[in-house]
């Protein structure tokens, strides 16, 4: 039977799809953020080139896009609207939330473990998440014989299978991993999928069945395999995915990391020493420590070290 698990961490709630004993997806979510699903108040700053169109300006003073805007609208009034998309950071440029006016009253999204309906556990393992943001921090995944090399850029995810093996069993045995890699790193949006060239039209044809076989119960739409070995795939954008997270939000994925290392933390007596790149100490705030310390009840000492690299800090306890 299928379950969801969830941790609840400090600036990140991270949920696993477990079924028979093996992960078969995962979900990341950043608490705080403004996220599809909310309602909001934010103040409707200009009109856009399109009738109905326009921009907002959000709490936090960022900028948002207004769909459906009525022709009533008064520039420089507060207004009330539900969030379709959150904002995306993409590679070179950031999308802008989308916003649509609404009479509901103001509320946040709902949890990552209401809308998965998951059970909350303490930890899921070290080596389950590990596993899971040291593929999508890297955009990699290997198998036998090859790997998915996974590239979030501001067109489409485009994830390209490389290996030693003939160009068919390649291609085959990859496609079952770009179905492991879209639902363990919550892929969305476009996806362009590079598979190496397969002369043959029966084997192209083959090719796009098991790939169909291996995505069939994710919606999604698709093109069919071209004589060079793309397709592209469609669905519904949804959350940043994990890869998204640990690709194009380097300092603040490795910050959480670190939280999480420190939070699962054994025993001892002393202090609990935080050691991570300068940009990575940056990108932690004071909440964030204040909750450590809460959940923890150690006292924090913080060090920056320049040697260590982003996704490499370091959790001791040392003497106070």
């Amino acid at each position: 039977m299928a379950e969801w698990l969830i941790e609840e961490g400090i600036g990140e709630d991270r949920a696993v799809l477990f079924e028979n004993g093996q992960v078969v997806a995962a979900k990341i979510d950043w608490p705080g953020e403004i996220a599809a699903g909310s309602v909001i108040e934010a103040v409707y700053l200009r009109k856009g080139r399109v009738v109905g169109r326009g921009v907002a300006r959000l709490p936090d003073g960022s900028e948002a896009l207004i769909d459906k805007l009525p022709t009533s609208a008064s520039e420089g009034a507060t207004m009330r609207f539900r969030v379709k998309r959150s904002a995306r950071r993409e590679s070179g440029r950031s999308k802008l939330a989308q916003l649509e006016p609404t009479d509901e009253p103001c509320r946040p999204a709902p949890s990552l473990r209401e809308r998965l309906d998951a059970r909350r556990v303490n930890t899921l393992g070290r080596d389950v998440w590990e596993e899971l943001r040291a593929g999508a921090w890297e955009g990699e995944m290997h198998f036998s014989g090859g790997s998915l090399q996974l590239s979030p850029t501001p067109a489409m995810t485009l994830i390209d299978i490389d290996g030693e093996l003939p160009p068919k069993q390649l291609a085959m045995q990859g496609t079952e991993w770009i179905g492991k890699a879209i639902r363990c790193m919550d892929l969305s949006g476009s996806i362009g999928i590079d598979f190496p060239t397969l002369d043959k039209r029966s084997d192209r044809k083959e090719l796009d069945l098991a790939l169909g076989e291996a995505i069939g119960d994710w919606p999604h739409e698709r093109t069919a395999l071209n004589g060079f070995g793309f397709v592209q795939i469609v669905s519904r954008v949804g959350a940043p995915s994990l890869l998204h997270r640990q690709q194009l939000h380097r300092e603040g994925a490795a910050a959480r990391w670190l939280l999480r290392r420190a939070e699962q933390h054994g025993g001892g007596a002393g202090i609990m020493l935080l050691r991570a790149h300068p940009r990575v100490i940056s990108a932690l705030c004071d909440e964030w420590l204040d909750e450590l310390r809460r959940r923890t009840g150690w006292s924090l000492k913080i060090e920056r070290d320049p040697r260590l690299a982003l996704d490499a800090p370091d959790v001791q306890i040392v003497e106070q």
